[in-house]
């Protein structure tokens, strides 16, 4: 299948599809000739008595320094060179081809004024799977310039491309896969660099990471109440209903979809009258984290299909405008929120953990263990829970307001959102071992209370299924490292997803 870009609106499904799936890009018609309106503006324009920045005038600190005719087209080339400054270790596959996806996107808009030819060599570049190296360190949200510019240099046969699992030189990589480098024209290159891609395109990736976390969390939490023996009447509809707080109704309704059928919610079936707080509140917090990656969501939508282009191509009025669209405080504030909020779910599920360690709160042997103060249990899980805990709450700190100016103080604000969505994508990978052991202690607890599988919920029946079919049964002590580390895997491919 081919995913089509310059008409219809993109979502993350659709970056998806291409970045992790592999599928084609093509150009619409009617964006093809809306591409080639706006270049011959450019053109237009090149050639005449007007200055404008990066077509002909210099960049950054050398904005108004006019450029001479003749070098406009060497400048483009010079200036993507030049910007190539990204280190560490290079992004994996999945984000580069998003990366590629998101600028050709955004150049389909036609508010880039590119070249045909050129936004062609991109199309052919991502379908050809050429995928180039693009490091990880070097953007500070104000336009992916360090990262784009590496993104770019394969196009005209410079910088590494890996193609058909080789890291080539650039000019390699297209002789290999039946590709020639392109010649960039006026503006070109600014065209390719001066946009927020490799932000959008990991800030989707990371996004969805998240929401198949809190999916896979949701569902240790339901196994968690059943072998807790949880009061349910945190979850009763209209208790959910009463306060229709940001999520926390749909967070209700996805808990008791998985506890439906389970003899927790026949009569007098819970322990307690009243369970500890994060047992109590899960609707709540985990409905506000969701709105908050759906905030995030939102806002990487708007930024996949704009032309956040500067200076701004006006095709009707003939006009190239400077502006500050490459700025995206909305989409780095998101993220900072997110990590905010999983941060509060992360605190919550770490506290249960801890809860099912006491038999004063659970009815359970110490430490989850039936053989007594001889074996340890789940005793040394509570040190990778606070390590864990400690790392995710390193970086809920928001990251949008650490910035510096730049390039004689022309550069004096940035919002960081590389950064953010980076730091947001750490503190998923570490959630993840979480929710392993929240799994991992919710499904030991259900078989220390005895219980028989038709005595769980259907969602809560299966999620314990998939967890033994991983992990069995902890009864003699033996590590629990490996265990954690195969559910962790298995939240990451997504077999708990709802």
């Amino acid at each position: 299948m081919t995913v089509q870009v310059g008409e219809k609106w993109l979502d993350l499904n659709d970056l998806l599809r291409v970045a992790v799936g592999g599928e084609r890009v093509s150009l619409s018609p009617l964006a093809r000739q809306r591409v080639e309106a706006a270049r011959a503006v450019v053109l237009q324009l090149a050639s005449s008595d007007q200055t404008i920045y990066g077509l002909n005038s210099a960049l950054g600190a050398n904005s108004g320094q006019a450029l001479a005719p003749t070098d406009l087209e060497d400048y483009q080339r010079r200036a993507v060179r030049a910007r190539a400054v990204a280190v560490g270790p290079a992004y994996d596959t999945a984000s580069v081809r998003a990366m590629q996806f998101v600028r050709i996107a955004g150049m389909a808009r036609a508010g880039s004024g590119v070249s045909p030819a050129v936004l062609d060599a991109c199309i052919a570049l991502l379908n050809h799977k050429v995928h180039p190296v693009v490091p990880r360190l070097g953007s500070v949200g104000s336009a992916d310039l360090p990262q784009l510019s590496h993104l770019a240099l394969p196009l005209f046969g410079e910088g590494e491309a890996e193609f058909e699992g080789a890291v080539l030189p650039g000019h390699e990589a297209l002789t290999r896969a039946g590709l020639k480098p392109v010649v960039l024209g006026a503006k070109d290159g600014l065209a390719l660099i001066s946009a927020n891609a490799a932000t959008t395109a990991r800030a989707a990736m990371v996004l969805n990471d998240a929401n198949t976390a809190l999916d896979a969390w949701l569902n240790a939490v339901a196994l968690g109440f059943e072998g807790f023996r949880a009061n349910l009447s945190p979850l009763h509809p209209e208790a959910v209903a009463a306060r229709p707080a940001a999520g926390q109704v749909h967070a209700g309704n996805q808990l008791r979809k998985l506890l439906g059928g389970s003899s927790l919610l026949g009569p007098a079936a819970a322990r307690r009258l009243q369970d500890p707080i994060s047992i109590r509140v899960v609707p709540q917090v985990h409905g506000a984290a969701r709105d908050m990656l759906e905030n995030a969501c939102t806002q990487v939508k708007v930024e996949l299909n704009s032309a956040a282009d500067s200076p701004l191509v006006l095709t009707e009025e003939g006009k190239m405008l400077s502006n500050g669209n490459f700025h995206l405080p909305a989409l780095a504030l998101a993220l900072d929120a997110c990590a905010i909020a999983i941060a509060q779910v992360s605190s919550m599920s770490v506290s249960r953990c801890q809860r099912f360690m006491s038999p004063a709160q659970t009815e359970l042997p110490l430490q989850l263990t039936r053989h007594g103060p001889a074996h340890s249990g789940f005793a040394a899980v509570q040190k990778t829970l606070n390590a864990l805990w400690a790392d995710i709450r390193l970086r809920a700190n928001p990251g949008s307001l650490d910035f510096m100016a730049m390039s004689e103080a022309q550069e004096d604000h940035a919002c960081m959102a590389m950064g953010v969505a980076e730091k947001l994508g750490e503190m998923v990978e570490r959630v993840r071992y979480l929710i392993a052991i929240e799994l991992l202690i919710a499904a030991q607890a259900v078989d220390l209370r005895g219980l028989d599988l038709a005595e769980l919920g259907e969602g809560t029946r299966l999620t314990y299924k998939q967890v033994r079919a991983l992990v069995p049964m902890l009864d003699e002590d033996r590590p629990l490292g490996p265990d954690i580390d195969r559910l962790q895997r298995a939240v990451t491919e997504g077999v708990f997803k709802l």
